[in-house]
């Protein structure tokens, strides 16, 4: 069975509800249908219920069963108001400016339904930016108890692959942190850990990501790796994490026989860390396009409650998924 069945199976299993609050797009309105039809999730879109509708009778899709909240007539929207007025007012907001923020911007309106607890986790991205998911994200919900920094991470299901979980690796950070120091890189690798065992239920094999392996190269960015894995081991010793590695030798056996003798990781690895956002980003869309890679995400870990985000080039079966994933992690909370 493919990775994103058993996904949907553990979903239906403690069914979530997740809130899509771009119902102005079509995708979602056509990945809402079979969410829907599939029974992985309960879903809330944030809108106007005439307009949802217009769309799925123009897109030919069956919302059967869905909820719609629109922020006008929604009898809490004023718990809503209150709330976000008192978790930021020592950042000036007012009763005001939240009835404002609130009646313009859905997904906003959507992680106050998360912070509230009527909903259980929330997916958005599709058509905005990531910094417009994970702002409110951040302020409303807040990093997790424990956690150092909200990374960003793909999981990322490679057809006919032998590497891996069964051709199942997660990459990290392919969507949030540009340029993370040793110290961050280590906590992504710890955070990234606890994503793969809960979301794959295999255990993660970590291999820190650089154009060197093990001082084939001497550079301040094979540095700042090495001093990442050093950081971890002490930090984190219950990982099973190495590098520096080269893609090849922390992936195929061969290679890692060759370049990495000894590594527990090396030939083996699942959990891919990359260097900064540029390797990440455009690692998983070269295995997203010319390997045909089923790519999910940029999930999103170490915020209190789920909130995901979506590329823009997402499909609406990319955001089915997604929606399974993120009510996965919510069963989890």
């Amino acid at each position: 069975m493919a990775f994103i069945d058993l996904i949907k199976e553990k979903a239906k299993m403690d069914k979530q509800t997740i809130v899509l609050p771009e119902s102005n797009d079509k995708r979602t309105l056509i990945a809402a249908a079979q969410v829907l039809q599939e029974g992985t999730a309960e879903l809330i879109m944030v809108g106007k219920e005439e307009k949802i509708m217009d769309g799925s009778h123009w897109l030919e899709v069956d919302l059967t069963g869905l909820k719609v909240v629109d922020p006008d007539l929604d009898p809490k929207f004023e718990e809503y108001a209150e709330e976000l007025t008192r978790l930021r007012e020592k950042k000036g907001m007012t009763i005001e400016k939240a009835r404002e923020i609130l009646k313009s911007d859905y997904i906003t309106y959507g992680v106050m339904m998360v912070k509230m607890k009527d909903a259980d986790g929330l997916v958005a991205g599709a058509c905005h930016a990531t910094a417009d998911t994970l702002r409110p994200a951040l302020q409303i919900l807040k990093t997790a108890p424990g956690t150092e920094l909200v990374s960003g991470f793909f999981i990322m299901d490679v057809p006919n692959c032998e590497f891996g979980a069964n051709g199942t690796f997660l990459f990290a950070d392919c969507g949030l942190n540009q340029d993370p120091n040793s110290e961050e890189l280590a906590a992504i690798a710890d955070t990234s850990a606890k994503s793969f065992r809960a979301l794959v239920g295999e255990k993660p094999i970590i291999a820190m990501l650089s154009h060197s392996t093990k001082g084939s190269a001497k550079h301040a960015l094979v540095d700042k790796v090495v001093n990442a894995v050093n950081i971890a081991h002490e930090k984190y010793p219950q990982l099973e994490i190495d590098g520096e590695l080269q893609t090849d030798a922390a992936l195929v056996p061969a290679v890692a026989k060759t370049k990495a003798p000894g590594s527990p990781v090396a030939g083996k690895a699942n959990v891919l860390i990359f260097p900064n956002l540029d390797c990440g980003n455009i690692g998983y869309k070269l295995v997203q396009r010319l390997a045909k890679a089923d790519a999910y995400g940029p999930m999103l870990q170490g915020i209190a409650r789920p909130v995901n985000d979506l590329s823009r080039g997402c499909s609406a079966e990319d955001i089915v998924g997604v929606v399974a994933l993120t009510a996965v992690q919510s069963q989890m909370n």
